[in-house]
């Protein structure tokens, strides 16, 4: 289904002729690696680090359109990371899209929640990204009659995606 994706591009690229800048935290090297080639095809750079102190590091010295958290890959609980990332830049207010494997476990989805944050269960970022991402950094959604353009919602997991 190459035209698909070559549409939601097309897409993305009339809105903006920018790259757009998204700092990816995520310990996992595979997945790191799936992500990245994700945003390139989406037309954004990725800046990588495996934890959330680096993560922080980071963004004292650079800004960023959008960050990509694991949930669970950091000495830090989540709630504090985007909590830091937020008061270092509040422009990442919202911006920030939690990717977990723990969609099954009731806490997990009651910090999700709580604070409202937006997500993606790991074994659907590759279904997902896109759509996610593109809310997350505010742009429009298509328009109404282009739903045939849409990917379909049934792709099998990528087992990298898999913890």
């Amino acid at each position: 289904m190459p035209g698909v994706f070559s549409s939601l591009i097309e897409d993305y690229l009339n809105q903006s002729h920018e790259l757009r800048t998204v700092l990816v935290v995520e310990d996992e090297p595979s997945i790191r690696n799936v992500l990245c080639v994700l945003l390139a095809g989406l037309r954004c750079e990725g800046d990588i680090v495996p934890s959330a102190r680096e993560a922080l590091a980071i963004v004292e010295k650079r800004s960023f359109d959008a960050v990509l958290l694991d949930l669970r890959c950091s000495e830090m609980n989540a709630t504090e990371t985007v909590s830091a990332l937020k008061n270092l830049r509040p422009s990442l207010v919202g911006k920030v899209l939690v990717i977990t494997g723990d969609v099954s476990d009731p806490q997990t989805m009651e910090m999700i929640k709580k604070n409202r944050w937006p997500y993606i269960p790991r074994h659907r970022v590759m279904q997902e990204l896109w759509e996610r991402l593109r809310s997350v950094l505010g742009f429009s959604p298509p328009p109404p009659d282009s739903s045939a353009r849409q990917p379909p919602s049934s792709h099998p997991p990528f087992d990298a995606l898999s913890r």
